[in-house]
């Protein structure tokens, strides 16, 4: 073997991979970086609720109704004497105070014993760390919940989408003809209609709230843009070299639709999930507000915002600013990543 030999196998050993160059390029983005380990935090979040271990009793009462904040103290609590009914007992007088003994006041008295011991009252907060709602929630506890349930949702359905959209896409770009006519007729259909006019149309006819719903609304409806990429992408790889030579070698229409095409147009597939997981995290809340997402025994974003609207006309705003700044710093970052993710993915800087 000669020696330039020897020195472009080397060379070609220690080429990097594209994952190993674009994971160098993210790298030297501190935006990016700092999106991704905001995104992380949220992930393990979300982890520790699913698991049980925070925000497990997040529809408990623990303290009183509209608990304000910790930070503007107990004095802005609603006082319980306030909400109590003016009492007439002034005016009107016991049987006792008339002289007239009461047939029913040793059972009385026996009832409240026994009430006082089997069911004692539990003592409640009167501020909490980010307020309480109209029963006396923990918004902390909420806002928590809310964000696995969002998040769920977003990254379920992101993935169904991604999933339909790139299996479509790649047959009808791969093979052409009659079955790309027929994908295209399909994509037709979806497009034709307003997006958000479609979900909701979808979820009033189907008329059965839950995050399984939501999931299913939005995966089976937001594949269209990712089957236009993905198609497009396969129309210009299915006539290069290295596919004609794996036709020649004899691999299979899948093999090569597969194995060989698909590596090369990954990086689009993986930018459109992370841009879907955004789109489907705000669609979930669209439709959690109107009243079609999750059910009234489940919490998420959008169902908080939903409670918010009628708090914040009686001045309790803490609801609605836990949930928007938490959605708001979810929703920033990992744009932010996309972006990042997207540039360093772009072959054209390699």
């Amino acid at each position: 073997m000669s020696a330039s030999a020897t020195i472009r196998g080397r060379l070609q050993s220690r080429s990097p991979g594209l994952w190993a160059l674009a994971w160098r390029r993210l790298c030297g983005d501190w935006v990016g970086l700092a999106s991704l380990a905001v995104v992380l935090c949220y992930v393990v979040l979300i982890a520790a609720s699913a698991s049980g271990l925070v925000a497990s009793d997040w529809s408990r009462e623990a303290g009183v109704s509209y608990a304000p904040p910790v930070f503007m103290g107990p004095d802005a609590a609603p006082s319980l004497r306030d909400s109590e009914p003016v009492s007439n007992a002034g005016s009107i007088r016991s049987p006792e105070d008339s002289g007239i003994p009461d047939p029913l006041a040793e059972v009385l008295a026996d009832i409240r014993k026994e009430l006082a011991v089997g069911s004692p009252a539990e003592a409640r907060a009167a501020t909490l760390a980010l307020g309480g709602d109209k029963w006396g929630r923990d918004v902390l506890k909420k806002v928590i919940k809310g964000t696995e349930t969002s998040m769920l949702v977003g990254l379920v359905a992101a993935a169904l989408a991604v999933l339909l959209g790139t299996v479509f896409g790649a047959q009808a770009g791969y093979f052409g003809g009659r079955v790309d006519d027929f994908f295209n007729w399909f994509y037709s259909i979806f497009t034709s209609i307003p997006y958000l006019l479609l979900v909701l149309a979808i979820a009033a006819v189907l008329n059965q709230k839950g995050a399984l719903t939501v999931i299913l609304i939005l995966g089976f409806t937001g594949w269209t843009g990712v089957f236009r990429l993905v198609r497009a992408e396969y129309m210009k790889h299915k006539t290069r070299e290295y596919i004609l030579a794996a036709d020649v070698i004899g691999a299979s229409d899948a093999r090569r639709m597969f194995v060989h095409i698909f590596p090369n147009v990954s990086h689009v597939v993986l930018v459109q999930l992370s841009l879907h997981v955004v789109w489907f995290i705000k669609s979930e809340v669209i439709l959690s507000f109107l009243g079609f997402g999750v059910g009234v025994d489940t919490v998420s974003w959008g169902s908080m915002l939903n409670e918010a609207q009628n708090e914040l006309i009686i001045g309790k705003w803490w609801q609605l600013g836990a949930a928007t700044a938490v959605m708001a710093l979810l929703v920033t970052a990992f744009s932010l990543f996309t972006d990042a993710l997207r540039d360093a993915l772009d072959p054209r800087l390699r």
